[in-house]
């Protein structure tokens, strides 16, 4: 199923994090010298700071209430929060190849499954007016990065 246009800039933030996960995995791969994980733990901070911090305070603040408004309660929505909170205590404790690798797997497969499944239940039982709202104050508040290199 397509993506409603609603949710695009969540979307697009969700490509930065998996190509994030990409460049770290590669990164290991490559050279898991201690000197190029802290520059790969360095790449993570620096991301997260700069637009997962915001994507979760969207999420948060504005998608999952607007879920709970119109949808009810979702286990999923409370899983996926606790998978914020995990991102938040690990991404200042990357030290090690594994635990970047830990990181990257837990992002991953947290994006995957907000696309696949949250958003693709959401979008086709929010109502219209709903999701043009969302859209408008994520087109207004998502931060925009370049891909990490």
């Amino acid at each position: 199923m397509l993506r409603d246009r609603s949710l695009h800039p969540l979307s697009h933030q969700h490509q930065h994090g998996l190509a994030l996960c990409v460049v770290v995995e590669r990164g290991l791969t490559r050279d898991s010298s201690p000197e190029n994980v802290a520059a790969l733990a360095k790449k993570i901070r620096y991301s997260f700071e700069v637009e997962l911090v915001n994507h979760f305070d969207l999420e948060e603040r504005l998608l999952f209430p607007a879920i709970r408004g119109h949808l009810g309660e979702m286990a999923i929505v409370g899983e996926l929060v606790a998978d914020h909170r995990k991102l938040e205590k690990m991404v200042g404790g990357l030290r090690a190849p594994a635990e970047l690798r830990a990181f990257t797997a837990l992002l991953s497969a947290h994006i995957r499954r907000e696309e696949r499944e949250l958003f693709e239940d959401i979008q086709g039982r929010l109502p219209r007016e709903a999701l043009d709202q969302l859209g408008t104050a994520f087109e207004a508040e998502a931060v925009r990065v370049c891909l990490p290199g």
